[in-house]
């Protein structure tokens, strides 16, 4: 998945605006413009599409977290210059301040199924030995899952 597809899957599933996704980009501390927001929404063919970036990315996951948890006390995270399936599906769970339970009941929407053990293992820090890599299919589900959970009639 590129990270463009990603921000444009959250943008639709919870039905943001592009001011409200220029605004969330503000609450992480990163100025964007109406232009670059519309250019990074547009169809991978269009001629005024333009790649988002991982930092960018990070700057809108950063600012939802902000946005549905509030910003933190203090310095806020640095922006990951590169991010991983394993960082962009934590940062979502954060975000939506989702339990185990409820990302397994969100892959069951999505007709996809995992085990506890199986999942923690995406949140685990890569030098652990029961670490494992978030493939574009899980991440892809679990945001088809969302969809189905946050705009079921849409479907």
């Amino acid at each position: 998945m590129n990270n463009n597809d990603i921000l444009r899957r959250v943008r639709y599933t919870f039905d943001l605006k592009d001011s409200v996704v220029r605004e969330i980009f503000a609450l992480a501390d990163f100025n964007v413009t109406d232009e670059q927001v519309t250019s990074w929404l547009k169809k991978d063919d269009d001629v005024s599409f333009v790649e988002l970036n991982d930092k960018e990315l990070a700057a809108f996951l950063n600012g939802y977290i902000n946005l549905k948890r509030g910003k933190r006390e203090g310095e806020q995270p640095r922006l990951e210059e590169t991010l991983s399936n394993n960082v962009i599906f934590q940062k979502l769970r954060i975000a939506l301040n989702l339990k185990a339970e409820d990302i397994l009941d969100i892959m069951k929407l999505a007709e996809f199924h995992l085990s506890k053990h199986e999942l923690s293992a995406f949140f685990r820090k890569p030098d652990n030995r029961h670490y494992r890599e978030c493939k574009d299919q899980i991440l892809r589900n679990f945001l088809q899952g969302l969809q189905r959970k946050y705009r079921p009639s849409q479907l």
